[in-house]
């Protein structure tokens, strides 16, 4: 038989354990939905992949434009005979090769981000299985409390991803 003792800690750790869940609620329907519209897992992702794709781009052309440089220094050592002269287009040509050293960090930064966004995935997989447990219509009603921005936050909305924002053509007619 359960003491009038026990019955009143009962109550009261189901009680303790439905606000957690509750609570639990609200952060998953802030993670899912978020106070300003965005679902915050797949923005993660997406500005992931973006931050290697803009990456692959800028490392693309740097090796494209050292290349170049180092075609004209070529170009150059068949016309100059001074050793001195000699001399600073080797130069150029090894600092033009530790640039291409120094861009293959950009294969490793690919690979451990994309690590990261698969633990990003993972965890907004787990999330998407609550949800369903509780219901989207359950966690939509959910009130979510927007996190307080500071005054730089507010005023800061980039970089935009792709096909997202204000394009840039149209930021260059402001000015016109």
């Amino acid at each position: 038989m359960i003491s009038e003792n026990d019955d009143i800690a009962l109550k009261h750790e189901l009680q303790a354990l439905m606000q957690y869940i509750q609570r639990v609620r609200q952060e998953i329907a802030a993670i899912n939905q978020g106070a300003d519209g965005d679902d915050h897992f797949e923005s993660m992702g997406e500005q992931l992949d973006a931050i290697v794709k803009a990456t692959e781009e800028a490392t693309h052309v740097i090796m494209e434009v050292v290349e170049k440089n180092q075609e004209a220094v070529d170009a150059l050592k068949e016309t100059v005979t001074e050793p001195e002269q000699v001399a600073l287009l080797d130069q150029i040509i090894d600092n033009g090769n530790a640039v291409f050293e120094a861009c293959s960090f950009q294969d490793i930064t690919g690979q451990r981000v994309s690590k990261i966004v698969k633990s990003v995935s993972y965890v907004e997989e787990r999330i998407n299985a609550l949800v369903e447990v509780w219901g989207r219509e359950a966690l939509a009603a959910v009130e979510v409390v927007a996190e307080e921005k500071t005054a730089d936050e507010a005023l800061l909305s980039g970089p935009q991803l792709e096909g997202q924002g204000i394009s840039q053509d149209e930021i260059d007619k402001l000015f016109d």
